[in-house]
């Protein structure tokens, strides 16, 4: 767990002020400039904001707030730095993040540097050697990306059986969605040529049509990591370990308000004991996947609505499809280009990995006891699923549910209506569009890929809408989500959509309030208002201004609860 970092404030000159016998109400805590963005209609313009203990109390001008100044607040000029309300993850992995440390990292630039097979299959070498593992240790790799490797292709267990024939080896893709085995691995795992496909994914073949390439898609992916160790081993010393390193991460990139968006029960537990032990410096709402549970367990499910020293599960996550990146997300039209070895190329749409049938009886049960969900929904014909489970359960937008549509990527025109009319959140991953725009405009033709991720539609709509990075997918950078959804460019520079571009305070309100709505929680977060939370985040500069990428704009401080939680 990371310390709060104690800044040293100068205090403003107080000659000629109040005595401190005479101020009343003094607060602990002043930001005074004017370049404080509240994302409160009653509140902006205000140049001054006020804490007492883990609360915003005043919001307004620095003549009515310096007032307040007794002998023991800390008084914070801001001068041409910016103050905004602490950012809301809507959909992230938090303890992946931390775990990124004990893994090869395979990702391809800006994130890493593996730009093919060979500089990939190096760095596994090289994390071999710095850690003198051995046949009895497992090595992991997460981020290696088929669409941006010098090859075009995925690696394959031949590939990974050159680096090592004696210790196994399983590597991630960076959407999360494939796996990566070598020889070793598969046995140890028990996938032979026998194995047949499980329901939901497939296991890739060699050209025997049996043997498996090492190649794993979606639910195969499960055989592999039923075997693995992972976060969820018994050891707490390194699961603190890990989840102060993810701590770390997120506060850096201004995050008070952390997702683990795909736990299970033993997790849930680990988080319990850590923040029983040690109060968690920010909030963490944990979704455990519900695709697995019967219906009796979901029936019996309650979600938790306050937070225990910084924790709660805040509902159930399903899972309908893969992704787009990975060209496994389920569609109703072909891809325009599909992965390579598919049986039907020109018919193939992907598949889910739940029924219809399966995921409709699941929601009805949450729905009908008004217990939150989000469903990860990647293509057009993974969302129908979740309208028409919403629709055949006879939910609306009264009703209140704000079930949350994970990713929500390749939303047709049509989705919208039934967004608004449901109470859906669509939770859009639109930094695809810079890492993945040019592979997505290649995969479904421009007409679909340009529409991916539609903010500026959903906006005009009314439709509360969020935007996230999906971490470790994409690291937790928020200022670069902020800029994806402001400018839609891809790596190569091609503006993927400029109708779906909104503006910078508009895509601010999808990481602030927008996020605070998602979670249930737009009374205590999201805006710098009187009586919310003091979760607040100052940036190096206005980027309202337009005076630089926001995506430049440095996280200088990191406030949650009215504590320094990072500062840079």
């Amino acid at each position: 767990m990371i310390k709060p970092i104690i800044i040293a404030i100068g205090l403003l000159g107080l000659a000629g002020c109040a005595k401190d016998a005479e101020v009343v109400n003094p607060v602990d805590t002043l930001f005074l400039g004017d370049h404080i963005i509240t994302m409160d209609d009653a509140t902006e313009g205000a140049t001054a904001v006020a804490l007492i203990g883990d609360s915003i109390v005043a919001t307004g001008s620095r003549e009515e707030l310096t007032k307040r100044i007794g002998p023991n607040t800390r008084v914070i000029e801001l001068g041409e730095r910016a103050l905004v309300p602490g950012f809301i993850d809507s959909h992230g992995h938090f303890s992946f993040v931390g775990a990124m440390a004990d893994m090869v990292n395979l990702n391809p630039p800006p994130v890493g540097t593996t730009k093919d097979i060979a500089s990939l299959q190096q760095a596994i070498r090289d994390f071999i050697d710095e850690r003198d593992l051995t046949s009895d240790d497992w090595v992991y790799g997460f981020g290696y990306d088929d669409s941006l490797l010098a090859e075009g292709r995925h690696p394959t267990r031949h590939d990974l059986d050159a680096v090592s024939t004696e210790i196994p080896i399983a590597i991630t893709h960076v959407s999360g969605h494939l796996m990566v085995a070598n020889t070793k691995a598969l046995d140890r795992s028990g996938i032979t040529s026998e194995t047949p496909n499980p329901k939901g994914g497939v296991i890739r073949r060699d050209s025997d049509g049996q043997t498996p390439n090492g190649v794993l898609e979606e639910k195969a992916t499960y055989i592999m990591r039923s075997g693995m160790s992972s976060i969820n081993d018994n050891d707490p010393a390194a699961f603190a370990k890990t989840i102060d390193r993810a701590i770390q991460e997120h506060t850096s990139q201004g995050l008070t308000t952390v997702q683990e968006g795909g736990a299970n029960p033993v997790l849930v537990e680990k988080f319990r004991a850590l923040a029983k032990d040690k109060p968690l410096p920010i909030d963490l709402v944990a979704f455990p996947v519900g695709n697995g549970d019967s219906v009796e367990q979901l029936t019996a499910f309650r979600n938790e609505t306050s937070y225990t020293n910084g924790f709660r599960v805040g509902g159930i996550k399903f899972m309908l499809d893969g992704s787009p990146q990975g060209r496994t997300a389920y569609m109703r039209e072909p891809y325009s280009e599909p992965p390579d070895g598919v049986e039907h190329p020109k018919h193939y749409v992907a598949y889910p990995v739940i029924t219809l049938e399966e995921y409709e009886k699941r929601a009805k049960v949450l729905l009908e006891n008004a217990v939150p969900f989000i469903t990860h929904a990647n293509g057009d014909a993974a969302i129908d699923m979740v309208i028409t489970a919403h629709e055949d359960a006879g939910i609306t937008e009264a009703d209140d549910r704000r079930s949350v549509v994970i990713h929500a990527q390749l939303t047709r025109p049509d989705h919208l209506e039934a967004y608004k009319r449901l109470g859906l959140v669509p939770s859009y991953f639109v930094a695809h569009t810079f890492f993945w725009g040019d592979w997505h405009r290649i995969s479904f033709g421009d007409q679909r890929a340009t529409h991916i991720s539609p903010l500026k539609s959903s906006q005009e709509l009314g439709i509360h809408y969020t935007i996230h990075n999906d971490s470790p997918v994409v690291p937790p950078n928020m200022m670069r989500l902020w800029w994806t959804g402001v400018e839609r460019q891809t790596r190569s520079g091609f503006v993927l959509g400029p109708d779906q571009r909104v503006d910078a305070r508009d895509a601010l309100y999808a990481m602030t309030m927008g996020g605070a709505y998602q979670y249930f929680e737009e009374d205590l977060k999201g805006s710098l208002t009187p009586g919310k939370r003091a979760d607040l985040v100052i940036l190096e500069s206005d980027p309202l201004a337009g005076e630089k990428p926001i995506k430049d704009i440095a996280v200088e401080q990191t406030w949650a609860r009215g504590q320094v939680v990072y500062s840079r």
